[in-house]
């Protein structure tokens, strides 16, 4: 039986040693209790490892393992060395077990670093944590062996062969913290994946990339991987798992994040009880050294030593409770920023699958889901999703308070007794107020949000349809819709949360103030024991960490109330209507015999549409189609046509599931191809546009790129097929992006393909050559299924089946031939009223598609010295003679195995998102950024807000002086005397330190921030709207769109509280260096070593930190970007079934801003470590300084009280400090960011120019004539000239029509006119006056124009006609009527004041083009540009309005006309043919015609509209 042989016995503390533990309770508790928990530890770990696979090793790791295990094996001889010592030589230890147990757990060290060496990639934490606790208990056994002075007993070389052991384990431990795993230096895995534990907790896996950062910028190449379970795929996946089983967002969210979450707040709570140690060990200290003053005075300085519990107390004991600080702050460091890291990333996952969730939500919305704009969506990504990820932050403050200001009250009990509860009363009354501001911040956080949203819902319209806005001079308008609701709504709101928020965090700021008076002055008042140092600067410390919980209860609840007004509009979001699941049944033929044949056999039926009724919306009164009936086999062509409006693109829609079906079935065998009316481009290479996510098959892709007409197109591109194209392919032409559209559906090698009106926006012979080559009987797609809606007759003999529909009916279906067979069928009459040839040809190859703007490559890169107009040139017989080069004419028919989906790129080719890259900053944010932000804020008020602060500081140390002074009077009196007077002064100066904390708050959010609001949002609208339209077609929507909806909200609400934070902290530092500094001189030696730490490392942090948030800015533009493209494509993402495809490349860009937000947040905690080091180093200089000045000279308790309760808020302070300069400059780059939009965009040409009247007279133009004086113009100075010396004299009244090739210049010319784009020479006149000389608004408000897009907004009807609001009723509903649109408006419950949905997705194409026409009817100008303005209507409609334009009503009208259809034109006064850039032909029609070497000739040939010399008859036949 083991017993203690030690004099002393079993005791703890011993009676012998100054401040010492007795040795058997070192021996017999001690040593066994770690000794033996580590080998339990280490047999589990073993257990663990032995399983695991044996892993390479290099050569340096393996002499490593060898060297480790011959220290630990010379350790375990040492100590069994000393057992047999202490066997042979019968020392009398005090506890005998412990030697062999030491030697045992030496035993298991060594299979442990073998196997951990062997097996893992990581350093043996258990070792790590084990010798460093070992040596410190070594180290107190040593002094408490060597002092204990028992006759005849000599156990020296018990202590030497304990400590040779104890040293070849610490040399292994050295060897151990080297990890066992080797690194590439170029590798991009996750350092924690290889981080010993010291570097976890220390954040030194952090080290590398800081010191990279401060030599040089650093990339995104530099940053290193996320962990697996951090991607943004299994984050998703994780929450959707529990969203389904649960159905509540807040619990999914619980179940999928909540574990580590969980960990986060134990480690909260334990690091909050460390933080309450502290004022006890001061406590504890200032006892200490006033007994041990009172011993001094006593003069009796050698009497025997207290112990532990009391006493006089030793310089050991000083010492130790000093170094006990010290510790316990280190301790605290490393808890609370592993509580930290573990909430920013439980934050970053929650963004991430919340982000996830929606897009994956958005991908299945029905129209009625769809309700919502594309600008609310992207605010639920960009802000509600934010506002979450800022929850998980500070969210477990709430936990973490109340159990903070419990431990308070029970050390302030101690302290002052009752007198405490005095300040719980207080407390208890403050919380029933903070919860009443708390649920107005709620209301008015709500009311915000929905600003918020109208707001960006607005820009996100606007900037889709700037080019209508700049062409109709609309800018004003849109400027004052978007103003009202930032001025008049959103900034009068914030105005009002800011003085909500002032005061919220002055009542939080004044509380615990309020509270330390009110406990000080009862207990003065009702308490015997008189208030000294050691009670009151302890009490001062307790309420001093009151205050942060309270103050941060002010930030937690807004972000709490946010966060609930947050998952609201989510829970909202996610329970919206869906798109039906079983609208349509898809078949997926997976027969491995047929696969790559073609998967269907020839005649099999391929699409099903049985007794089929179907709805947009629910809410609709009768349905869109209904009793629908179809079969289409493959191999048939089947070509559906009908009215405006009548149903034909929804008849699509549909078959790919876009609508509601009521009743009736749709079967689908095979997959779909799909190409819209409205070409959806992705912003990406062309090639990747084609391709669309398959593999790359080189011959069928040089195959599809000749037979959709492309070749020569992107010859003229300046990297060919992999130039990256604009948002929506906004740098393609109309043509161009139809074809590439086209190029896709057939690349994809569909079972189904599906063509909406593809041929619309294409000249005539190169219709004729896509219908040949790819839709036609001898098409690459003629052994597909096709279903092809069309406008025009000139190929319906080639059809197999023809389908007419109207108003949502199948009113005939059947052959071309049995369809004309019919007397008073709906086709024959069509043909007959339309045709104008023998051949039932004509001029109409289709018409064109809504949103095409035939732009004739406006803004597309070209290469040097191509022509730039000479696009896409291509006659029929030079297409047959490059088929048959390529030997692809009897392929034709050929089936090609289906379309295989390629591997998604890397993460890190990402980069970029669009053909611009996004303007980022490097360096040092620049001081005229500041400077600019304070002009905005106003200077004066920023001085007053900083006189307001330093003012809080000084009345604030004021009020621990006058403690201080408190202390001494009752020290020196043993009593309470004149205790009223120090309390009333203490009073009073907390008072005043409370009022200018709150005239700071005041100036600060009412005054500055809203005026820098105001000025900054502004200023940018101001310029974007000023900006030229090439601006908008190389920088991506989503990218202005984070600049108005991420960067305004930093500005409004972040930037004010951070730069609060930092001018609080600063003086809050400053003071605790002067206090401490002024009372203990030697200190200001310490701040040298301790401010060069500081230094450097801020350095390190500032430099990296910097770019990290720049890189997190940058990278999370493409995911609202990507975002928005998505919303846009809908109809053909889910026609094509690649929603998953989609859904993972969200995926990879949510990873690609996780790569760089992670390290920006870790980046924090690197700092935070070395700085809470420097603030602990100056906790424990302050005490160690405090015990020598006691121990050598005498000091008093009250002045160590003060300085030491100053110099335990150092650490948090120093952090702060450090962190608010970091987050000020990490925000302030939201500034940059808008200055630069502000400030560096080039603008357009002045709107309006002083004096321009008088050169124009009123009612100007009053003629109408045009004039083109030797005018040339280019895209962009690097470019060639798209026009060259034209020279054009068009009469008042004239009818023109401009015609030519794609790529001609035609577009380019009309663009010239409305200076969208300016000359590179020579002048264009209108009734004389040369418009260069002209403001925009003037010059664009008196030409009208019908674009080939049409532009709508979401609003009224009446709004989309007259965004101006300068027309009356009765003028609108002429101009409906002459456009043909009167009787629909008529049907519509609402009529002028019915809904429009976003971007008119309510209205057909035609629909919309005719509503743009009744705009230009509205508007009553003598000129009138028609750039392809019936191209989406049917043929009756289009005859109908080329009658109102040749009427009476604009009989005193200039028309422009541009047209792919010379049908529309050939009744032109005189016909203007461009070709590359220049005037060819200009004359009236028929003398062009008469002469058979004409370009007009030519191309009025290829269009059916001459029969040897009969064109004219024939025409108007």
């Amino acid at each position: 039986m083991a017993s203690c042989t030690d004099p002393e016995g079993w005791r703890l503390v011993s009676r012998t040693r100054d401040f010492d533990i007795a040795l058997c309770a070192q021996e017999a508790w001690f040593f066994p209790a770690i000794q033996a928990l580590f080998i339990l530890f280490a047999l589990a770990r073993l257990a663990q490892v032995s399983r695991w696979e044996k892993q390479d090793i290099t050569k340096h790791s393996r002499w490593r393992l060898i060297a480790k295990l011959v220290l630990l094996g010379l350790a375990f001889s040492a100590s069994v060395a000393n057992l047999v010592f202490i066997a042979l030589r019968r020392v009398p230890v005090p506890f005998f077990p412990n030697y062999p147990l030491e030697a045992v757990l030496l035993l298991v060290a060594l299979p442990l670093t073998y196997l951990n060496h062997q097996r893992t990639r990581r350093s043996s934490t258990l070792l790590l944590l084990f010798w460093p606790i070992y040596t410190l208990f070594t180290v107190v056994w040593t002094r408490s062996v060597l002092h204990a002075h028992h006759a005849g007993i000599n156990r020296n070389g018990v202590v030497g062969l304990r400590w040779a052991a104890v040293g070849f384990g610490l040399f292994a431990f050295a060897l151990e913290l080297i990890s066992p795993a080797y690194v590439d230096k170029g590798s991009t895995e996750s350092p924690t994946l290889t981080a010993n534990i010291f570097s976890i907790w220390s954040f030194g896996w952090m080290s590398p990339l800081l010191q990279k950062g401060v030599k040089e910028y650093i990339t995104e190449a530099d940053l290193p991987d996320l962990e697996p379970e951090d991607h943004a795929t299994p984050l998703g996946e994780k929450l959707e798992k529990a969203y389904v089983k649960r159905k509540s967002l807040w619990t999914a969210l619980f179940f999928a994040y909540g574990g580590s979450y969980m960990f986060a707040a134990l480690l909260k709570i334990f690091q909050d009880a460390l933080n309450f140690l502290q004022p006890q060990l001061l406590r504890w200290l200032l006892s200490y050294i006033s007994s041990y003053q009172s011993a001094r005075d006593r003069e009796n300085l050698y009497f025997p030593m207290s112990r532990l519990s009391g006493g006089s107390g030793s310089p050991v004991e000083g010492y130790s409770i000093a170094a006990m600080m010290f510790i316990a702050s280190i301790i605290q460091t490393v808890i609370l920023h592993q509580y930290f890291q573990r909430c920013f990333t439980t934050g970053m996952r929650v963004r991430a699958g919340l982000v996830s969730l929606i897009y994956q939500k958005a991908l299945k919305l029905s129209n009625d889901g769809r309700s919502r704009a594309s600008g609310d969506v992207v605010n639920l990504m960009s802000v509600d999703a934010q506002r979450m990820q800022d929850l998980c932050s500070y969210g477990l403050i709430a936990i973490s308070g109340p159990f903070q200001i419990l431990l308070a009250f029970v050390s302030l009990y101690n302290l002052l007794g009752w007198s405490a509860f005095v300040g719980v009363a207080i407390m208890v009354f403050s919380i029933p107020l903070n919860t009443f501001i708390a649920r107005i911040l709620q209301r008015m956080q709500k009311q915000q949000m929905a600003n918020r949203d109208s707001r960006t819902r607005l820009m996100s319209e606007l900037l889709a349809n700037i080019k209508s806005i700049k062409l109709y001079a609309w800018e004003f308008a849109f400027i004052r819709r978007v103003l009202f609701v930032r001025n008049e709504k959103e900034l009068r709101m914030l105005r009002k949360i800011g003085v909500a928020t002032a005061l919220n965090s002055t009542l939080w700021g004044g509380i615990p103030l309020l509270v330390a008076f009110s406990s000080l002055a009862t207990a003065a008042a009702v308490s015997s024991k008189p208030l000294t140092a050691d009670i009151i600067f302890p009490s001062i410390s307790l309420f001093m960490l009151l205050q942060f919980p309270l103050a941060m209860f002010a930030q937690v609840t807004s972000n709490i109330v946010e966060a609930i007004v947050a998952v609201r509009r989510l829970s909202e979001f996610l329970a919206a209507d869906e798109l039906q699941p079983d609208a349509v049944t898809r078949i997926e033929e997976h027969d491995a015999t047929r696969q790559g044949q073609g998967l269907l056999a020839d005649g099999e039926e391929v699409l099903s549409v049985k007794g089929g009724e179907f709805w947009w919306n629910a809410k609709d009164t009768k349905p869109t189609l209904e009793d629908i009936n179809l079969s289409v086999r493959k191999g048939e062509l089947i070509g559906v046509l009908g009215r405006v409006g009548a149903g034909k693109s929804s008849l699509l829609s549909a078959i790919i599931g876009d609508m509601r079906k009521t009743e009736g079935e749709v079967v689908v065998r095979g997959n779909v191809a799909y190409a819209a009316q409205n070409p959806w481009i992705l912003s990406a290479t062309v090639r990747d546009n084609i391709l669309f996510s398959h593999e790359y098959d080189e011959e069928f892709y040089e195959i599809v790129i000749e037979a959709c007409a492309l070749k020569h197109d992107l010859a003229l591109l300046s990297q060919g097929d992999l130039t990256e194209v604009g948002e929506k392919g906004i740098t393609l032409s109309g043509g161009q992006r139809a074809r590439v559209a086209l190029a896709r559906a057939v690349y994809a090698r569909a079972d189904l393909v599906l063509l909406d009106d593809v041929l619309a926006a294409v000249d005539a012979h190169v219709a004729r050559h896509i219908f040949d080559k790819v839709i036609g009987p001898k098409g690459l797609l003629a052994s597909k299924a096709r279903v092809v809606v069309t406008n025009g007759i000139a190929y319906l003999r080639h059809f197999d089946q023809i389908v007419f529909v109207r108003r949502g009916i199948v009113l005939e279906t059947g052959s071309y031939e049995a369809l004309m067979a019919r007397e008073d069928g709906e086709i024959r009459k069509l043909i007959a009223n339309h045709a104008t040839n023998a051949n039932g040809s004509t001029s109409s190859s289709g018409y064109s598609t809504p949103f095409a703007a035939s732009r004739s490559g406006a803004a597309t890169p070209r290469t040097e010295g191509s022509s730039p107009t000479a696009v896409s040139e291509i006659r029929e017989d030079d297409l047959e003679k490059i088929v048959s080069e390529k030997g692809l004419v009897p392929d034709l028919r050929r089936e090609y195995g289906r379309a295989r989906l390629a591997a998604l790129p890397n993460v890190r080719e990402l980069a970029t998102s669009g053909p611009t890259k996004e303007h980022s900053e490097q360096g040092r944010v620049k001081k005229t950024v500041y400077k600019e932000y304070l002009k905005a804020a106003s200077r004066w008020g920023f001085a007053l807000f900083l006189l307001a602060q330093v003012l809080q500081q000084a009345t604030s140390i004021l009020s621990s002086f006058i403690l201080r002074a408190l202390s001494d009077a009752n020290d020196a009196s043993g009593g309470h005397a004149s205790s009223g007077k120090y309390i009333a002064g203490y009073g009073i100066a907390n008072l005043a330190s409370v009022l200018c904390g709150a005239a700071a708050a005041l100036l600060m959010w009412v005054y500055c921030s809203l005026r820098s609001s105001r000025r900054l949002h502004d200023s940018m609208l101001d310029a974007v709207m000023r900006a030229p339209l090439s601006f908008f077609e190389l920088t991506p929507t989503g990218r202005i769109l984070n600049l108005f909806s991420r960067d305004i909200y930093v500005v409004d609400s972040v930037l004010a509280r951070v730069i609060q934070n930092l001018v609080r902290t600063t003086a809050s530092c400053l003071s605790i260096i002067l206090v401490i500094g002024i009372s203990f001189p030697p200190f200001l030696i310490a701040v040298i070593p301790l401010g060069w730490v500081y230094k450097h490392a801020t350095q390190y942090y500032l430099a990296t930190s910097r770019e990290l948030k720049r890189l997190d800015s940058v990278s999370r533009s493409p995911i609202y970007a990507w975002f928005s493209e998505s919303l846009s494509g809908l109809p053909t993402i889910r026609a094509y079934a690649q929603q998953s495809v989609f859904i993972a490349q969200n995926a990879q860009r949510l990873d690609r801003n996780q790569i760089c937000y992670l390290p920006s947040t870790n980046i924090n905690r690197w700092l935070a470590v070395r700085l809470e080091f420097v603030g602990s180093s100056i906790i424990f200089i302050a005490a160690i300084l405090s015990v020598t000045a006691v121990v050598t000279t005498g000091v008093d308790a009250g002045l160590v009280g003060l300085v030491l309760s100053y110099a335990l808020n150092t650490t948090s302070s120093l952090n702060w400090l450090v962190r608010s300069a970091g987050e000020v400059e990490q925000n302030i780059v939201s500034v940059e960011r808008i200055l630069y939009y502000a400030d560096e965009l080039p603008p357009e040409a002045p709107f309006e120019i002083e004096g321009a009247e008088t050169r124009t007279g009123e009612g100007w133009p009053a003629e109408g004539a045009v004039e083109f004086r030797d005018y040339s113009m280019r895209y962009r100075p690097e470019l060639d000239l798209v026009l060259k010396n034209i020279n054009l004299d068009i009469k008042p009244q004239e009818k023109i029509g401009i015609v030519g090739r794609t790529g001609a210049g035609k577009s380019s010319l009309l663009l010239a006119l409305f200076r969208i784009i300016e000359p590179a020479s020579g002048a264009i006149l209108l009734d004389g006056v040369d418009i260069g000389s002209l403001g925009l608004h003037e010059l664009r408000s008196a030409i009208s124009i019908v674009p080939q897009n049409p532009d709508l907004f979401e609003g009224t009807l009446r709004e989309n006609i007259d965004p101006v609001g300068e027309h009356a009723d009765v003028d609108i509903w002429t101009a409906l009527e002459h456009a043909h649109l009167k009787p629909y408006i008529e049907s519509l419950p609402e009529g002028l004041d019915s809904h429009v949905a976003e971007a008119g997705s309510s209205l057909s194409a035609g629909q919309k083009q005719l509503l743009c026409f009744a705009r230009a009817l509205l508007r009553k100008s003598k000129v009138l540009v028609l750039d392809e303005a019936t191209s989406a209507v049917d043929l009756d409609t289009d005859k109908a309005i080329q009658e109102i334009i040749r009427g009476p009503l604009f009989k005193n009208v200039t028309i422009l006309t541009i047209a792919h259809r010379l049908n529309t034109i050939i009744e032109s006064d005189r016909v203007l043919v461009l070709d590359a850039g220049q005037v060819a032909e200009f004359d009236a029609p028929e003398k062009l015609l008469e002469d058979e070497s004409s370009i007009f000739y030519s191309m009025a040939t290829e269009a059916g509209l001459t029969q040897g010399n009969r064109s004219m008859e024939s025409t108007e036949k």
